[in-house]
This record gives structure tokens, C-alpha cells and sequence, in this order.
């Protein structure tokens, strides 16, 4: 029987390889020369820095190993590759959330094993749960994110989600997130699998074999129905499904208060960023009154400039028509003046 497949990125888990295989190329006296040149923790970092930050950090990591002469440790280095948004934010997660992590792994193998024995109804409460608990890592991420100046868009939200839904379906693509070095995002695409990309087929668990026992115990003939018999195996029959109801109940139970509890964080992650903007908003708005109540001043200001400019063009035109009347009259005085010595030169001489 062929279970879901999840599809994975060749590379994903490639780093741990690098590590191991790198470490053992490396002599003990380069490594001590410089011992925080060490690939498994640089990649450990390279995948915990925003996507735009990687290759300036994965370079500077390199740098350090060419500066003590390791040179395959500067290859290796070279070699990581760059995460997309949405693997990035899954690292996050991983890191800061690892308990809801494996949680949610172990979810993925509780649902498995409960596909093979539950009535339809139970199985629809339980993927409810799981929706509710995809939800709410989901939005967690986004928190995360959000915290380091990264907003998480509908596009990237959604392949985290595909990631920890192909994380909690299939073991393998669990153990890849688990590792905390994702490259790109994963997806779960159910039976069958993606052109080009590596299938990982799940063995479902063997039928239990008390069910089968229960059957074979029973007489192979029997000549009459037992009255007592039957009683006692239709109390056996509502006692286990007593009890497993009761253990279905616990098991939701505890799924709903991990789901309430994540669902609580992301709420008080989402107040605190909504209160940090209600006090950026509140500064801006201060300041921008701050600044019309400046400008209207200085709009007051300049009106009244304006206004003692336009006085000052009326008088100077009025003073420079006075200063023009002023020429003519000092000219005809001037005229007159000669006039009057030129006739009393000339009466003089008459005399």
C-alpha cells in the first residue's frame, strides 16, 4: 500500500552532509587555529539571518576560513544556499518554537495511525484540529517575522502553512524541518508525486492483531447461540468503545488547548505590534500638528511680509513721482535764475 508523498527540495538536507563529511576533512590544528570557523554552526547561523542578509554573511563566513588556509571549509560555505522567505521563516519558527514543533510532528503520526481505525466523523474533528493548529503556527511564524522587519505576505503565509502541513504528514519532510535549515518551502501533494522531485513513500502501520485474535478465539462451530456469551461481548464491545471515545475526547482535548494556547501568543504578539503602531501613530500625529501650527506662523508671517512689501512699492512710487516734480521745479529755478543774471548783466552794460 503507497501513502502520501511529500515533495522536498534536493538540497534541504544537504547541510548536515556538508558538516560531517567537511568536518572530517579538516585537521584538528587548522580548526584551533581559528575555531569559530566551523560549518555546522555557521550554517546553523546562515539560516537564521534574513534572506537578503545571507550572502554578504555566507561570504564574510568564507573570508574567515580562507583567512586561517581552509580552503574546502571555505568551499562548503560557498556551497550553502541561499534560503527562499518562506524557508527562512520556517527556521524561525523552528528555532524559537521547537516543543510546538515536534508536537506537531508527532500530531502527524497520532493521524496516521488514527486514519487507519476511526469512523469518519472522528476523522473530520481530529483534521479540524489539525487545520486549527496549522492556523496558528502559521500565524506564529508570521509573528516572528514581523518581529525581525519582515512582513509576511498572503503568498508566503501560505507555503509555511504547505511546509508544516508536508512536515506533519509525511516523517522525513518532519525531520528536514526539524533540522532547522530549510532552503525552500516543502508541500504536500498526497498520493503520488511532483515530476522531478524525490518521493518518500510511507509504509502504513499493520493491522492490530487483537482484532483478528478476538475472531480465531471463538469456537468454529458452534451448534447455538450462547445468551451469555453475546452479553458479555457486546459489554466488552461498549466498554472499548467507551474507552475509546474517552481517549479520543483526552486527544482533542489537549489538540484544542495547544491550538487556544498558540492562538493566545499570536494574540498577544499581535497587541503588542498593534499598540507599538498606535505610538508611532500618535508621535506622527503630534508631530505633523507641530509642523501646521509652523507653517500657518510662518503663513502669517509672510502675509504680513507681503503686506509691508506692497506699502513700501507705494511709497517709493509715490516719492520717486515727488522726487520728479522736484527735478522739474529745481530745473525752471535754475532757468529763471540764469535769465534774471543774464538781464542784469545786460542793464548793467547799458549803463
Amino acid at each position: 500500500m503507497t501513502g502520501p508523498v511529500a515533495d522536498r527540495p534536493s538540497v534541504c538536507a544537504g547541510v548536515q552532509f556538508w558538516a560531517q563529511n567537511c568536518a572530517s576533512a579538516h585537521t584538528v590544528g587548522s580548526l584551533a587555529s581559528f575555531p569559530r570557523v566551523d560549518l555546522d554552526e555557521t550554517a546553523g547561523e546562515l539560516y537564521q539571518v534574513p534572506p537578503e542578509e545571507f550572502v554578504a554573511v555566507r561570504a564574510a563566513r568564507q573570508d574567515e576560513a580562507k583567512a586561517v588556509g581552509d580552503r574546502a571549509l571555505a568551499k562548503a560555505i560557498g556551497a550553502l544556499p541561499k534560503p527562499s522567505t518562506a524557508a527562512w521563516v520556517c527556521n524561525l519558527l523552528v528555532r524559537a518554537h521547537r516543543a510546538e514543533i515536534d508536537g506537531l510532528v508527532e500530531l502527524g503520526d497520532l493521524l496516521r495511525d488514527a486514519q487507519q481505525n476511526l469512523a469518519g466523523d472522528e476523522l473530520k474533528a481530529l483534521n479540524r484540529q489539525r487545520a486549527q493548529l496549522l492556523t496558528a503556527l502559521t500565524r506564529q511564524a508570521g509573528a516572528l517575522a514581523r518581529v525581525r522587519g519582515h512582513v509576511v505576505s498572503t503568498t508566503i503565509a501560505g507555503q509555511v502553512e504547505e511546509t508544516l502541513r508536508a512536515a506533519m504528514s509525511d516523517p522525513e519532510a518532519g525531520e528536514a524541518l526539524l533540522g532547522g535549515r530549510l532552503t525552500s518551502a516543502m508541500s504536500y501533494s498526497g498520493l503520488g508525486g511532483a515530476t522531478g522531485r524525490p518521493e518518500l513513500r510511507l509504509v502504513p502501520p499493520a493491522e492490530p492483531a487483537a482484532r483478528p485474535a478476538r475472531a480465531s478465539s471463538q469456537p468454529a462451530v458452534r451448534k447455538g447461540p450462547d445468551p451469555e456469551a453475546a452479553a458479555d461481548r457486546r459489554r466488552r464491545e461498549q466498554e472499548e468503545r467507551r474507552r475509546a471515545a474517552e481517549e479520543r475526547r483526552r486527544r482533542e482535548l489537549s489538540t484544542a488547548q495547544q491550538a487556544a494556547e498558540e492562538a493566545r501568543v499570536v494574540a498577544e504578539e499581535a497587541q503588542v505590534a498593534l499598540a507599538e503602531h498606535r505610538r508611532a501613530t500618535e508621535q506622527l500625529a503630534t508631530r505633523r500638528a507641530e509642523l501646521q501650527a509652523r507653517a500657518e506662523a510662518l503663513a502669517g508671517q509672510l502675509a504680513e511680509a507681503e503686506r509691508e512689501a506692497g506699502a513700501a512699492v507705494a511709497a517709493l512710487k509715490r516719492e520717486e513721482r515727488r522726487r520728479t516734480a522736484a527735478e522739474r521745479e529745481a530745473a525752471d529755478a535754475a532757468a529763471a535764475h540764469d535769465a534774471a543774471v543774464a538781464r542784469v548783466a545786460e542793464l548793467a552794460a547799458g549803463d
